[in-house]
């Protein structure tokens, strides 16, 4: 029906109806299956198969379905793909890698929640090379707009024309946090690359390109979180 924002928006204009009663505020508990829950009068119910589908995303794509500032999306690669599928945390315009979309709205929560400790890596070139002070800052934690970070793994890949490789290793997703935390010790980002998000790689996909994901891979991302297996496309 719509992402998680655009839901509230339904809700907060009077268009959902749980049981045949206008729901006036979001956060209402349902019982699926049993409760019956409508958009402005027509019954609504999750897909019975879910769809999984693994992206390598090029810098210049926005990952959002519209923007009126940017004409290409990330939706634009997803050709052949009817569903209506969202975006399992974001990467900003210019970062590249791998980028999970599904329309399974539990795992997808739950793979973005701070509790479940998701691993992300990310391949940063930053001006400069970090001395192994500045690495020990980064691995212990730094102070960005949002708050303090967890402490992360980071490590020196190569140095090159006075320029540094990293590889970095999240358990968090903060708003533009690499880039936040190297800019915090005075190295700035110059180009940013997420090769893993839960344990998926890019593998052989080209930039732009797209699969779906195995069964086995599904399920292993549901044990990640807790979740029981579900049909998957």
């Amino acid at each position: 029906m719509a992402s998680r924002r655009g839901s509230d928006k339904l809700i907060q204009t009077g268009r959902i109806q749980v049981n045949g009663q206008l729901v006036e505020a979001p956060g209402v508990l349902i019982e699926p299956g049993t409760d019956l829950v409508q958009y402005d009068g027509l019954p609504v119910a999750p897909p019975e198969v879910s769809t999984y589908v693994l992206l390598n995303k090029p810098a210049g794509y926005l990952v959002s379905a519209k923007d009126p500032h940017h004409s290409q999306t990330v939706f634009h690669l997803l050709e052949g793909i009817s569903v209506r599928l969202f975006p399992v945390g974001r990467l900003d315009l210019d970062t590249t890698g791998v980028l999970l979309l599904t329309d399974d709205g539990d795992l997808g929560y739950r793979l973005t929640h701070p509790r479940y400790g998701i691993q992300k890596v990310y391949r940063v070139t930053v001006r400069g090379v970090p001395s192994s002070a500045t690495l020990d800052q980064l691995r212990e934690g730094v102070d960005i707009d949002e708050g303090r970070t967890v402490p992360a793994e980071v490590r020196v890949v190569k140095s090159e024309g006075g320029n540094g490789l990293l590889e970095i290793v999240l358990k968090e997703g903060r708003k533009r946090q690499v880039k936040q935390m190297c800019a915090s010790v005075g190295h700035r980002v110059l180009s940013l690359d997420r090769t893993k998000f839960a344990g998926l790689e890019k593998g052989i996909l080209n930039r732009g390109g797209w699969r779906y994901l195995q069964p086995e891979e599904v399920s292993r991302l549901q044990g990640l979180v807790g979740l029981g297996v579900k049909g998957s496309a």
